[in-house]
C-alpha cells in the first residue's frame, strides 16, 4: 500500500503506541524454536580447540575448520559412552544438533556422539590408555614377579559359562589334582564386566589365599575383550599381591590386562600349564637326579681307590713307603672317607627332603591327618559332593589303614 504524507508526521507517541515489542529472551526464544524445528540432527567433522571438562564431566569445546568455527557441547551423559578422551587437535566427527543457548545468545552444537576421524574409537582409546599406564610404569619389566614353582592353592577370575573354566579346570587336574583351586566367577563382557574383573582379582587376593592368580577368557570380537582394556582392571593387576597370569582371547589377541600382567599366556589352557608342571615329570626328575647322585658317588671313590693303587705301584719299596706313611696313610684314608660319607649324608638329606614333599602331596598323606576317601559302588567314582549322593547308595570309605562298606542313610 503506498504510503500517505500523513505516514510521514514526526508523531512518536501515536507510532510508540502502535508497535509491538519482543524481549531479548522472547527473541532468543523463538530463534532456538526456529532452529530446533527445521534443522535435524546431523554428523559434522571439525578440529577441537579450547576444550574444557569442569567437575560436572561435561565437554566444552569449540569445533572449527579452517574457515569457521562453532561453540559445542557434550554433556556427561552423552560422554559416558565413548571409549578415547577427547583432545585439542584431535579431529572428530560429531553427531547432534544446533540451538541456541539463550542465556547468551550463543550458537552452540550439543553433541550427542563422537568418533576419531580416521581410526577407530576402540583403537584410540587404546593407544591412548597404553601410553597413560605406560608412563605411570605399570608395564615396567622390573615389577613383574616370577610365577611360584608349584603352587600350592591357584586363583581363577573368569566367567563360570565359558569354555575357558572348563579347560583350565581339565589341565590342572591333569597335572596336578592335588592343588586347591579358588573360583572368583564374573561377567567379561558388556556393561559392568570391567569392574567385576577388578573386584574379582581383589577379592582373592583379599580373602582367597591364593599363590598365583589366573584371570581371562576365551576367544571373541575386540568389543567382546574390551573389559580387559580398561583401566580398572590394569590397575587391580598392578596391585595384586599374588602374581597375575593374563589368558584374554587367542594367541593373536592382545590386550592393556596383558601388559600389566606378571606373565601372558596366548590362551586360557596355556596359562594352566604355565603355571602348574607335570607331577609325574617332577617324579621322574627327582628319581633321575638320584641316580645320576649314586653314580657320581661311585666314581669318586672308585677313582680315589685308583689313585692309591697307582701311588702303591711307583713306590720303590713299597714296604718301606707304607710302614713310614702307614700313619699319614690311614689319617687320609680316613678323612677321604669321613669326607664322602658327609657327602652322602647330605645327599640323603636332600633326597629325604625332596622325597618329604612329594609324600607330602601324596593323596596318603591326607588319609594320615584324619581324612578320608569316599568311592560310590559299583562305579568306584570319588565322591567330592553330597549332592550327588542318593539315599541307599553304596560307598566305599578308604582310612589310613582299612576300608569299610557304608550305605548313605541321610545326607545333608
Amino acid at each position: 500500500m503506498p504510503r500517505t504524507p500523513a505516514d510521514t508526521l514526526d508523531l512518536p507517541l501515536f507510532a510508540a503506541a502502535e508497535r509491538s515489542f519482543l524481549s531479548v529472551s522472547e527473541l532468543n526464544e523463538i530463534v532456538k524454536e526456529t532452529l530446533e524445528s527445521q534443522l535435524d540432527a546431523f554428523w559434522v567433522v571439525g578440529e577441537i580447540s579450547n576444550l574444557r571438562i569442569p567437575p560436572s564431566g561435561h565437554f566444552y569445546f569449540t569445533l572449527k575448520d579452517e574457515k569457521s568455527q562453532i561453540a559445542s557441547v557434550m554433556f556427561r551423559r552423552q560422554g559416558a559412552g565413548i571409549r578415547f578422551t577427547p583432545e585439542n587437535g584431535m579431529e572428530v566427527l560429531c553427531f547432534g544438533r544446533v540451538s541456541l543457548y539463550g542465556v547468551r545468545g550463543d550458537l552452540q552444537l550439543y553433541v550427542d556422539k563422537m568418533e576419531p576421524r580416521g581410526q577407530g574409537a576402540l583403537y584410540l582409546a587404546f593407544e591412548q590408555l597404553k601410553k597413560k599406564l605406560a608412563a605411570q610404569g605399570l608395564f615396567a619389566a622390573e615389577r613383574k614377579r616370577p610365577l611360584p614353582f608349584l603352587p600350592n592353592s591357584i586363583g581363577i577370575v573368569t566367567s563360570d559359562k565359558g569354555a575357558a573354566l572348563h579347560d583350565m579346570l581339565r589341565i590342572i587336574g591333569d597335572r596336578f589334582p592335588e592343588r586347591r583351586i579358588v573360583i572368583r566367577p564374573v561377567k567379561v563382557q558388556g556393561d559392568g564386566a570391567a569392574r567385576e574383573i577388578a573386584a574379582g582379582i581383589e577379592d582373592l587376593n583379599r580373602f582367597g589365599a591364593v599363590d598365583v592368580i589366573i584371570a581371562g577368557r576365551g576367544g571373541g570380537s575386540l568389543e567382546d575383550l574390551w573389559a580387559f582394556n580398561e583401566e580398572v582392571v590394569a590397575r587391580a593387576i598392578y596391585n595384586s599381591r599374588a602374581p597375575v597370569v593374563s589368558a584374554v582371547g587367542h594367541e593373536i589377541d592382545f590386550s592393556i590386562a596383558d601388559l600389566v600382567a606378571d606373565r601372558r599366556a596366548p590362551t586360557p589352557t596355556a596359562a594352566a600349564e604355565m603355571v602348574l608342571p607335570k607331577k609325574a615329570e617332577l617324579q621322574a626328575t627327582v628319581a633321575s637326579l638320584d641316580a645320576a647322585l649314586m653314580r657320581a658317588m661311585e666314581w669318586r671313590l672308585e677313582t680315589a681307590r685308583e689313585q692309591w693303587r697307582v701311588l702303591l705301584k711307583r713306590l720303590s719299596d713299597p714296604g718301606r713307603k707304607l710302614r713310614e706313611h702307614q700313619q699319614s696313610l690311614d689319617e687320609l684314608s680316613v678323612a677321604l672317607l669321613r669326607r664322602f660319607q658327609d657327602r652322602i649324608r647330605r645327599c640323603r638329606d636332600e633326597l629325604k627332603r625332596v622325597s618329604g614333599r612329594l609324600e607330602a602331596l601324596s593323596p596318603l598323606a591326607c588319609l594320615e591327618r584324619g581324612y578320608s576317601i569316599a568311592h560310590k559302588l559299583p562305579e568306584e567314582r570319588i565322591v567330592k559332593d553330597a549332592a550327588s549322593l542318593n539315599i541307599g547308595d553304596h560307598l566305599r570309605i578308604t582310612f589310613t589303614r582299612g576300608k569299610a562298606l557304608c550305605r548313605v542313610e541321610d545326607k545333608e
